[in-house]
């Protein structure tokens, strides 16, 4: 152990510095403050934020010493108490504010100096860090609770204990670490709203819902806690563990939430809420409110399936540790706090309806009863407490460095000797050797109780020895080649130079051992699954694209290795597409997908895709806007895949392939939105509406063409149009308000910056915003009724054809009803219909002359364009966007539909067309439309050859002479 009071040489220079702030600045620290000269030195040696602190504002530390000397412990009637002081002094939501952040201020410099000083048990920093939490919620909701019943009038509902009309309150949740009153010193908080039941406020100027009433306090209570100020913030919150994640109401009544979770609750949602507690406001109906979800958490049945779920779970996270290189992160990686969590909670979830004992929220009170139930043996679970405490202590000491959130250990020097010693170790070597034993038992542990049976599967060494000589070039050319010619390899000759361009290269010769031991482990059983497919050699050089990009990090070929399954999935796909096996040479992490052959070829609905990436987003704080970025365009990545590996092998039909791609780009608009719409509200406040309350976003995205359309594909870009509906002349809430409209540019700013930034996994999405009002020299983002009158008054024909194919894909419902109502009263205005069709006709010509191959008679001889010659997709949709024009008029139903093909069912329904004539169209439209998305796959592009599709051409322009030149002069 580490003597208590001397410093090593690596933090000379420090503790010299310190000595001589300390020698012109003694006059902070008196004999009656609990703290030694010796001790002050070593707390702020150790500890920049204490030195900091102690710096910046020398008399207020010598005043909060006064008053309580910090060798007293840190308590939660003390805890109470002094809040209570710095609430005497708030007068308005400004002072609120100032007071919470000061007490703050306080409580964290005593707790993490008395933690840097060995003084405090982790039992009481934890216990003090959750008190200060909870007493900061509570006293800043019933601040905020009085101040809104004076401005919007009182809520009243039903009451879930007596059955009676009563005034009702906020009732909040604490999940996590804070549900499990295991805060560390610089958490973020997890919090859910909820109220007990609908109704509507009283005494105010005009009736509110209770709906309205709590989320518009829900949104000053996160302003208290979590708006940055001159004076700090309180907690960073985190609200995305609510029922349907961000895109969810931020409150919720009582019965809403019982719904949700009964109907919809996820596995994980399970884990989660195992920790739930009530953690201010109306604790007698939160009770209520908890119990009755407890069917929901604790199972009356044993329950196995939670394993399953965890290793789920556990294998996201592992994803996540692969990707960002977090393999020392005390918490996700492996050993880590998160391991020891999941197995306690494993048996908590399992056996917690049956065992009551396991019904509690501290991990360490759940311990020492999986030992009276038999579950573990005593052993085991001391093993598990003194990791826990072990790692806890030091992640107290990785944050109370500087207090910031992070489970990383340091990599200068300096900080490794502070925590060391913080630690109570006699240097970093010796602190590491401690962390090692730990985590090697927490991994231990964890994979005989959750790891599952086949996850450490092998593959033989014993390789076919010719495999390995043609790898190792121990076989001469002649017999290798003939070798390979007999297991199917259609170009033997360029296979067999491929390979020994790849040994030879300088990449391989200059791997490290491990890597290169993997690589030659992995080159010889690849050379035998290419045996297995169609044209082995062509599959070759499509995976050794994978293999080359990989050779830095050669786990995923250990991960190939030990995963037969998945080698197979990536050989197969790479035969089929070259367009799979690029994505997959780029981000080679998408290896992952291929572990479960059953969900590769069964993408998630819409809202399983929801789900997925609300999970995935979850330990992705939201102001980290570069990681958020990371993971939407993995989730992209991933889930395209899968798509695209569902056509391939036939289980998914074209319009369905459609479907899930505009499924996943409208499920990453949605978090593009909530992202981009909370980090300008972080900085500037919410948008106000007339009446002064805020905007629930009031923001739509807009999508044209395929998106608009139900029509994407694997390439395709994002034609987008964004509105507001919010008063352009007011401004922003917040402590640097700006104007609504400079808001909601802003907005759109960021949301582009989001969707088509270049980050080391590639775009999100191509975005083009030509479509909007007066196109690129338009404004970025339209207020509603300045787009309608656009329409009305200033839009060209084009653009109504546009409008037709339009629809809202995300964003606040309201602004895309307000959308969907401005495109049916334009697509329903009365038209010159022959005026019409000529506008539409002469639009066609000049697209097919400048697009088309009937510009180019070379080309015209050599190639049919599918989309923009003759014949092609571009004249059915013209024809649908002409006829929608023409009719909608007649027949208002028409514009219920964006995409083209229930437009033509549609037209057919009603007599524009045939039911005959629209299905032929339908036919030949889906035929084009499945032959882009395999050229796709094949990294083609829309041109075939010139004699294809003689049949649909044919018809497609039988039925453009008939409906556009028909009487045409």
């Amino acid at each position: 152990m580490a003597d208590e009071t001397s410093l090593p040489a690596t933090l000379a220079a420090e503790r010299s510095a310190i000595e001589q702030w300390q020698s012109e600045h003694s006059h902070w620290l008196a004999p009656d403050h609990g703290l030694s000269p010796d001790d002050a030195i070593r707390a702020m040696t150790l500890s920049p934020f204490v030195a900091e602190t102690v710096q910046r504002e020398p008399d207020a530390v010598s005043g909060w010493l006064f008053d309580r000397a910090l060798d007293e412990p840190v308590t939660p009637d003390w805890l109470r108490d002094r809040l209570g002081e710095y609430m005497a002094t708030v007068a308005d939501e400004a002072t609120l504010h100032r007071a919470l952040r000061r007490f703050r201020r306080e409580v964290m410099f005593r707790v993490i100096a008395r933690d840097v000083l060995r003084w405090s048990a982790l039992d009481e920093t934890m216990a003090a860090v959750t008190t200060l939490a909870d007493e900061a919620i509570d006293a800043a909701l019933s601040w905020l609770h009085d101040q809104a019943c004076e401005q919007w009038g009182t809520p009243w509902g039903v009451d879930p204990v007596t059955g009676e009309e009563s005034p009702q309150h906020l009732v909040v949740l604490g999940m996590g670490k804070l549900g499990g009153c295991e805060l560390n010193v610089s958490s973020d908080i997890d919090l859910i709203f909820a109220f007990p039941a609908k109704g509507e406020t009283r005494g105010g100027a005009r009736a509110l819902d209770n709906q309205q009433f709590f989320a518009r306090l829900g949104q000053r209570l996160i302003q208290a806690l979590d708006q940055m100020t001159a004076d700090g913030f309180v907690f960073r919150v985190d609200m995305r563990l609510r029922p349907y994640g961000q895109s969810g109401a931020l409150a919720l009544s009582f019965p809403a939430m019982e719904s949700y979770y009964q109907d919809q609750g996820r596995e994980w949602e399970r884990y989660a809420m195992v920790k739930a507690r009530v953690v201010a406001g109306d604790r007698r109906a939160g009770e209520r409110l908890m119990e009755s979800l407890r069917p929901f958490v604790y199972r009356k049945y044993i329950d196995f399936s939670a394993f399953e779920s965890l290793r789920a779970m556990k294998g996201m996270i592992s994803r996540q540790v692969r990707r960002k290189g977090l393999q020392s992160n005390i918490k996700l990686g492996s050993g880590g706090i998160r391991e020891i969590e999941f197995v306690v909670q494993a048996f908590q979830l399992i056996r917690g309806g049956r065992d009551r004992a396991l019904q509690q929220r501290h991990l360490l009170d759940v311990l020492p009863a999986l030992v009276e139930l038999e579950l573990l043996p005593d052993d085991v679970t001391r093993e598990l407490e003194a990791a826990y405490r072990f790692l806890r202590t030091l992640e107290h000491a990785l944050q109370g460095l500087s207090d910031r959130q992070t489970q990383e250990l340091p990599e200068d020097d300096v900080s490794q000797a502070r925590v060391a010693l913080m630690m109570g170790c006699q240097d970093w070597e010796s602190c590491l050797s401690a962390l090692a034993f730990h985590r090697d038992r927490v991994a231990h542990h964890f994979a005989n109780i959750i790891a599952s049976e086949d996850d450490d599967s092998q593959q033989g060494d014993e390789m076919d020895e010719h495999w390995q000589s043609i790898w190792l070039g121990e076989m001469d050319e002649a017999s290798a080649c003939e070798w390979l010619s007999a297991q199917g390899y259609e170009n033997a000759r360029d296979s067999y130079e491929r390979l020994s361009q790849l040994r030879q290269s300088r990449p391989v010769q200059t791997m490290q051992s491990e890597g290169q031991r993997r690589l030659y482990r992995f080159m010889p059983v690849l050379l035998d699954a290419l045996s297995r497919v169609d044209a082995p050699s062509r599959t070759l050089e499509r995976v050794l694209e994978l293999v080359e990009s990989v050779l830095r990090r050669t786990a995923y070929l250990l991960l190939l290795l030990e995963n037969p399954g998945a080698l197979r999935q990536l050989v197969w796909l790479c035969g089929e597409s070259p367009w799979i096996a690029r994505q997959l040479a780029e981000t080679p992490l998408l290896l992952d997908e291929l572990l479960n052959a059953e969900s590769l070829y069964h993408p998630p609905t819409r809202d399983e895709l929801q789900d997925d990436l609300r999970q995935q987003l979850l330990r992705v704080p939201l102001e980290d806007l570069e990681e958020q970025m990371e993971v939407l365009r993995h989730f992209k990545k991933a889930h395209v895949l899968r798509v695209a590996a569902s056509e391939l092998s036939g289980t998914l039909p074209l319009m369905k392939v459609s479907d899930y791609l505009t499924w996943i780009a409208e499920v990453a608009l949605d978090h593009v939105v909530e992202v981009a719409f909370s980090n300008l509200v972080s900085r500037h406040g919410y948008p106000r509406r007339d009446d002064g309350s805020a905007c629930d976003t009031d923001f739509a995205i807009v999508g044209y063409g395929k998106l608009g359309g139900i029509e994407l594909g694997y390439t395709s870009d994002l034609d987008l149009v964004f509105l507001h509906n919010a008063d352009p002349q007011l401004s922003t809430d917040g402590d640097r308000p700006i104007d609504n409209a400079v808001f909601y540019t802003r907005l759109g700013q960021r949301i582009v910056h989001i969707l088509s930034t270049q980050t080391p996994s590639g775009q999100l999405y191509e975005v083009d915003l030509r479509l909007r009002p007066s196109g690129n020299s338009g404004l970025l983002v339209s207020q509603v009724q300045a787009f309608e009158k656009y329409q009305n008054e200033d839009a060209w024909t084009w653009e109504h054809q546009a409008l037709a194919r339009a629809r809202g894909v995300a964003g606040c419902r309201d602004t895309l009803a307000a959308f969907e109502g401005i495109r049916r009263r334009v697509l329903c205005q009365q038209r010159d219909r022959d005026a019409l069709r000529d506008a539409v006709v002469k639009m066609r010509e000049r697209m097919r002359d400048n697009l088309g191959s009937a510009g180019d008679a070379q080309a015209q001889a050599s190639e049919f364009h599918i989309k923009q010659d003759r014949g092609g997709i571009i004249d059915v949709e013209f024809m649908a966007q002409y006829l929608m024009l023409a009719w909608c008029s007649d027949y208002p139903a028409l514009t219920r539909y964006s995409d083209n093909i229930r437009q033509l069912e549609a037209l057919g329904e009603v007599g524009v067309l045939t039911p005959d004539d629209a299905q032929r169209l339908r036919e030949v439209f889906i035929t084009l439309r499945s032959t882009i998305h395999r050229q796709a796959l094949q990294n083609r592009s829309s041109r075939v050859a010139p004699d294809a599709f003689p049949d649909e051409r044919a018809i497609i322009w039988s039925y453009w002479e008939r409906i556009m030149l028909a009487d045409r002069s």
